[in-house]
């Protein structure tokens, strides 16, 4: 089964750093790296948009949906309470974006992470991966290194596969038993939940 589903794939051919517990590409600082395994095999995948909270432009909050959203989807998810953002020239609205998240192990933090991501370009390198005969049916048993090059529209990310970092898998196996132990959850990421917590009544 490819790594890379047939929408994600879709999405991205169509024309048109790390924080706690998340590793976004965005975080990655202009050629700078980050070395991760994944610690699943199929990425959760939804749509998301952000929106900003009224009378503070600062604020910003991504809105997660399982299935395209409609606009009467978007305007009852940000209630009143926040705006849909808009692009840069303030054209528009910014577009609601297909995007994929799944939990890694973060080799230079030694840690658990959700790798969040919409960028065709890193979809289209894991679909390419994937589809090398050394590596697809052993997406669970390398490393990748993400890089970044280049700043705003000139940002650049390349995805590398690459052996797995020696003498690793036992601090791999119990960091990832631990936050399953704790109830972790990627899927909760869909309606602004946190997968590390389980809610409480």
């Amino acid at each position: 089964m490819p790594f890379i589903s047939d929408r994600a794939k879709k999405d991205a051919t169509a024309t048109g750093g790390t924080k706690d517990g998340y590793l976004n590409p965005s975080s990655i600082k202009d050629g700078e790296s980050t070395r991760f395994a994944l610690l699943t095999d199929e990425p959760l995948e939804f749509f998301e948009l952000w929106g900003t909270e009224n009378g503070n432009p600062k604020a910003r909050k991504p809105f997660r949906f399982a299935d395209e959203p409609t606009p009467e989807d978007i305007e009852v998810a940000l209630g009143g309470q926040y705006a849909r953002g808009v692009t840069r020239d303030g054209n528009g609205y910014e577009p609601v974006k297909l995007a994929q998240a799944v939990p890694v192990y973060n080799h230079d933090l030694e840690k658990v992470q959700v790798f969040q991501w919409n960028q065709k370009t890193i979809t289209n390198q894991f679909d390419a991966i994937s589809q090398l005969e050394d590596y697809s049916d052993s997406f669970l048993d390398i490393d990748f290194v993400l890089a970044r090059k280049g700043e705003g529209k000139e940002t650049a990310y390349n995805v590398q596969a690459v052996p797995r970092r020696k003498n690793t898998a036992k601090a791999m196996a119990a960091a990832w038993e631990e936050v399953q132990e704790n109830g972790f959850d990627v899927s909760r990421l869909i309606g602004g939940g946190d997968p590390y917590n389980a809610p409480t009544d």
